[in-house]
């Protein structure tokens, strides 16, 4: 008997056009139609890999790592200056999914800048943050705030070492007050401290150290009686 063969069937002529301008490997200047143009390498009409993006409206300049369409892994977005006229580095970084994600440095100003984890397009974990007044704080954050334990030290030289809630003092902390040579060491509520202890603390050194020291407090107890209640306390927490 004679084989009889079915002939293969083509694909149709638009689906074959339609692979051969899709965008992959390395191009030159692709221009979007509200002027944006990106040079770099595409996989699947997305941009992925090494390239460089520049949006017209804002000035704006991308350049680094793309996943499927995204910036994502290591880049530097960077902004035209309006006095200068350059453009002038923003942040450097990693990114994830087009957001700032994990470590990078964000240029806030000439001298304000922050180096430190990222989440989501905002400063999360451990990070230092450099003020244009010449603070600086180092400690955690959250949601783009000091949050958790962390440091402030003050242009003057004062610091403040303890625990932070929404960007502001909440917690147990502590308070250098190095140029008038005192210690304060209590609770914080909303950047208000509440109750504690001031000590003196290099008050020789201090640079305007306070007219008076800070007089020692001495409980008479000529009886024992809270002595030996203190005793009596102590004994009863080790039992416990």
């Amino acid at each position: 008997m004679p084989i009889s063969k079915c002939p293969k069937k083509s694909d149709p002529l638009w689906k074959e056009w339609d692979q051969k301008s899709q965008k992959n490997g390395l191009r030159h200047q692709v221009y979007a139609v509200n002027g944006d143009h990106y040079v770099g390498e595409w996989k699947d009409n997305m941009k992925h890999g090494k390239g460089t993006q520049v949006w017209k409206k804002k000035g704006a300049i991308y350049e680094g790592d793309w996943k499927f369409g995204k910036r994502d892994g290591y880049g530097t977005l960077s902004l035209p200056d309006q006095k200068t006229g350059k453009h002038r580095r923003v942040y450097s970084g990693w990114w994830r999914g087009d957001k700032k994600s994990g470590y990078g440095i964000q240029f806030f100003g000439p001298k304000a800048y922050y180096e430190g984890d990222w989440c989501g397009n905002q400063r999360s974990g451990w990070g230092r943050m450099y003020y244009s007044n010449g603070d600086i704080y180092e400690g955690q954050w959250c949601n783009d705030k000091p949050d958790g334990e962390g440091m402030l030290r003050l242009k003057n030289g004062n610091r403040y070492e303890g625990y932070w809630e929404r960007g502001m003092k909440n917690g147990l902390g502590r308070f250098f007050h190095l140029d008038h040579g005192q210690l304060f060491e209590g609770f914080w509520v909303d950047s208000v401290a509440k109750c504690g202890t001031m000590i003196d603390f290099g008050r020789d050194e201090a640079p305007e150290p306070t007219k008076f020291p800070i007089p020692e407090v001495k409980i008479l107890d000529p009886d024992g009686v809270l002595e030996e209640a203190m005793a009596m306390f102590k004994k009863t927490q080790e039992e416990d």
